[in-house]
């Protein structure tokens, strides 16, 4: 132990003797340590961590799927469930020890301390079961959480509030506890703040600040409600099983009880459909990440970040081996004398190792500092507008993760250096001179740039394509205008309205935003295209015979929306007229299509005025069609076009099942995108339309307020994400290869500094030593392309899930990149060759 202490004791007087390579080593191996570690540290939280719960081990997802937010009908393979549904399983499976039910969506509450003067704000709740906080087995900061007595019909109305939310918003007053709160106007008490890092059964950017018994739902939600709804799927299931449990048999016991409930008449499954029931199935799953729709939605781009940063890692490597091998050959004559002196090989051997081991080590701890900062850059480009409850500071496994890195980096480049100490000869050291310095070391230095470039070529394409499928993503037409466009969201219920009440609201409302000066147009909608909702159905067209059960080819998408909306949001009609004030109550129901839905439904194209209807083939004729959009993105940049229908924010249709008049309720009072068409740009016009709406109504909240082209954007977060970081470790690697191939260029000349005296003397000019130089240099980087260009090809294709509108091999992106790369390694390169061209004869002679 004493003498591995020793080792590292000298190798750390030897680092302080030479800082520019101390500081240059350190440096380059903290940027591929760093930007590796970065990565990991958001894969460990995104797909790796558990949830910060009570032996999570022992938590059982009912389900393998991630589904959102409200489900009807048959899903197959089931992860979401209804109240009715939860009870029993929960009623009928001693196999757990707790079962607990997660509202799978999110709600926005308007929450209002009693007796502050203080207008109410808008926060993220969740709907949770009692016992939910005993399942996960999490204890109160403050207070206590909810308890299964507070889930009951005609418990007092309690809430339980993030640690998060009690720091931010209340400074940590202890007074908040046991206070009373109006929550969408009714009095609720705060029972407790919950523990500090607990965001919920899921990680997920926004986290709710309140959760709330389920008991609750129906006073919170009103004609939205769908707690008595068994119809209606929308609870994850989460419970702690006992020990040795056969999971298998408990998984095939409780599909045998979801078959048969859905047999019984509470399903409200119908006729025609029962034929899917043997075909419906559910899995267990492991629980103790929680609900993972953060994971199924970020896994695919951080394992590409993550192998973009091994290859930075694996050039700073290579670069740290250059950087070795070129110090190992300046002290090969120390190394002959130690040899000569009878040092062993294996005590020469440990030496190297130790000092590569050292500072593999220093450049980890630097890394560390690279990740810390890499890791919040990270967050900041996910999720530039969101909260995402990932700490940034490396956790214990990252700390090791890193630890490993270095350790293992810290071997593979010593390896060389050791190996040239091994094969030192003590007659160099009676020589006294450097002469006979294998060029094994030259030849490695090389092969290692070639490398270097390969891998840049790799990484700079790469970030080239992704950046070019960014861009053909966000300059595609929609079929929707975003210049002097605002969406704003507000929920008329959050402040008590009720439906009967909706039109009279819309229409002041309406009228208080349009008066607004530079307002040009104003319009309200069930939702607003790519904000992140969707609302569907299956529709009956008159005169067509219904799709068979389960074949899901009546599956569509709507929205309900008022006179001028395709107008206030730039979408064009193709075809017939658009929604207008004159569909009222009392003329015939209408509905507007996309283009997609008129080519799918119709042969010959046509929609005007074929007639079509939701929920069951005995409602055909309930919806005439009055016109055709062009087609519209209402969902993702990348994402197919659906067939889609607009109902009149105007009409109501009374439909003589209650189910489908309690329809038109919910959808009516849902209404909470507000669209806004300005004449250019307004000043103050947030502030404008903020006054206007508490004009309306002081207690109802603005949940937020966008411009239109915002809102768009919020789409491209994790491809923004991932071209920007790909590109600059793309930028990373070439600044790297290019300091590599600088030094190898740069060292070759110091050794070559008498045969370029030598030539210089013989009648070479400066030009022909610059050639020489410089040939030599290039040679290494052209043989990295002829190496690289295959390998970019087939990284492209590795890519190609990731690309919109642009070939893996796109042959400008090809040109580009070879281009840059070249101009690097001519700068890296022209330096030490006019360096070498300025050599005098006589000074390079006197050297030998």
């Amino acid at each position: 132990m004493r003498v591995i202490v020793d080792d590292i004791r000298y190798g750390l007087r030897q680092f302080r003797k030479a800082p520019g390579f101390t500081i240059t080593a350190v440096l380059t191996l903290a940027l591929g340590i760093g930007a590796t570690t970065a990565i990991f540290t958001l894969i460990h939280a995104v797909l790796l961590k558990s949830l910060p719960v009570t032996r999570p081990e022992d938590l059982i997802r009912v389900g393998n799927e991630e589904n959102c937010c409200i489900n009807g009908g048959m899903q197959d393979n089931w992860s979401l469930f209804s109240f009715d549904q939860y009870k029993l399983f929960r009623d009928n499976n001693p196999e757990f020890q707790q079962l607990a039910a997660f509202q799978a969506g999110r709600d926005q509450i308007s929450v209002r301390r009693q007796g502050s003067s203080q207008p109410a704000e808008s926060f993220i709740s969740e709907f949770v079961s009692g016992n939910a906080f005993d399942a996960l087995g999490i204890q109160a900061y403050a207070g206590r959480l909810l308890q299964p007595s507070d889930d009951q019909k005609g418990a007092a109305p309690v809430a339980v509030m993030s640690f998060r939310t009690w720091q931010q918003k209340y400074g940590q007053d202890p007074s908040i506890v046991g206070a009373s709160f109006m929550i969408n106007g009714f009095p609720y008490t705060l029972i407790g703040i919950a523990p500090p890092g607990f965001y919920g059964d899921r990680l997920a950017d926004n986290p709710p600040s309140f959760w709330l018994p389920l008991s609750s739902e129906p006073q919170i939600d009103g004609v939205m409600a769908v707690l008595d709804r068994p119809d209606l799927d929308w609870l994850n299931l989460l419970g702690r099983i006992r020990p040795n449990t056969n999971l298998k048999q408990l998984e095939a016991r409780m599909q045998v009880q979801l078959r048969q409930w859905m047999l019984s008449p509470q399903s409200k499954v119908r006729q025609n459909d029962r034929s899917l029931i043997p075909k419906q199935t559910l899995h267990l799953s492991p629980g103790g990440g929680g609900v993972q729709t953060m994971r199924d939605q970020y896994k695919d781009g951080l394992r590409l970040l993550m192998w973009i940063s091994s290859f930075v890692l694996l050039i700073a490597c290579a670069n740290l081996a250059n950087l070795m091998l070129a110090r190992a050959a300046t002290r090969r004559q120390q190394t002959s004398v130690r040899s000569a002196l009878g040092a062993p090989r294996t005590r020469l051997i440990r030496q190297a190792l130790t000092e590569s081991v050292v500072l593999a080590v220093l450049g980890g701890l630097a890394g560390l500092a690279v990740a810390y900062g890499g890791s919040r850059l990270i967050l900041h480009l996910a999720f530039q507008k969101s909260f995402v409850p990932i700490d940034p500071a490396p956790s214990l496994p990252v700390l090791g993760f890193a630890f490993a890195v270095s350790l293992l980096t810290g071997v593979l480049f010593g390896v060389a250096p050791a190996w040239m100490m091994v094969h030192a000869s003590p007659i160099d050291a009676l020589r006294g001179t450097n002469r006979t310095t294998a060029q094994g070391s030259t030849m490695a230095q090389k092969s290692l740039v070639v490398l270097q470039a390969a891998i840049s070529l790799v990484l700079l394409c790469a970030a080239g394509l992704l950046t070019q499928s960014l861009r053909n993503m966000q300059n595609q037409h929609f079929g929707f205008e975003t210049q002097n466009r605002y969406i704003l969201h507000i929920d008329p219920q959050m402040a008590g309205y009720k439906p009967e009440q909706m039109d009279a609201f819309y229409r002041e409302l309406h009228d208080l935003l349009a008066a607004i000066p530079g307002v040009k147009s104003v319009a309200y909608s069930l939702y607003s295209p790519m904000e992140g909702n969707n609302w569907g159905t299956g529709v009956f067209l008159e005169g067509q015979a219904p799709p068979p059960p389960g074949s899901n080819d009546n599956n569509t998408s709507w929205v309900r929306a008022s006179a001028d909306y395709f107008a206030t949001i730039g979408t064009r009609i193709i075809q017939g007229r658009g929604l207008t004030l004159a569909d009222t109550e009392s003329s015939q129901p209408v509905a507007v299509v996309n283009k997609t839905f008129a080519k799918k439904f119709f042969k010959d194209g046509n929609a005007i005025g074929k007639h079509f209807g939701i929920d069951g083939p005995e409602h055909t004729g309930t919806f005439e069609i009055v016109g055709v959009t062009e087609d519209t993105q209402y969902w993702g940049p990348t994402e197919k076009i659906r067939p889609m229908f607009f109902l009149s924010a105007h009409q109501w249709v009374k439909y003589t099942d209650a189910d489908m008049n309690m329809f038109e309720k919910v959808s009516h009072s849902k209404l909470d995108s507000v669209e806004i068409q300005t004449a250019g740009f307004v000043p103050g016009l947030e502030a404008q339309v903020r006054r206007a709406i508490a004009q309306v109504n002081p207690d109802l909240t603005v949940i937020d307020f966008n411009s239109f082209a915002d809102q768009v954007k919020g789409n491209f977060n994790q491809q923004a994400m991932i071209a920007r970081l790909t590109s600059l470790f793309g930028l990373v690697a070439l600044a790297l290869a290019s300091i590599g191939l600088y030094g190898v260029t740069a060292y070759s000349v110091e050794r070559r500094t008498s045969e370029i005296g030598i030539r210089m003397a013989l009648g070479a000019d400066r030009l022909a030593v610059l050639k020489l130089v410089l040939r030599g240099a290039f040679l290494q980087v052209i043989i990295g392309l002829a190496i690289g260009l295959p390998a970019t090809i087939l990284g492209g294709q590795a890519l190609s899930s990731l690309l919109f509108g642009i070939r893996p091999y796109d042959p400008a992106v090809l040109l580009i990149t070879t281009v840059i790369l070249l101009g690097s390694a001519f700068l890296a390169a022209v330096i030490p060759a006019r360096r070498a061209a300025s050599t005098e004869p006589m000074q390079a002679l006197r050297i030998e």
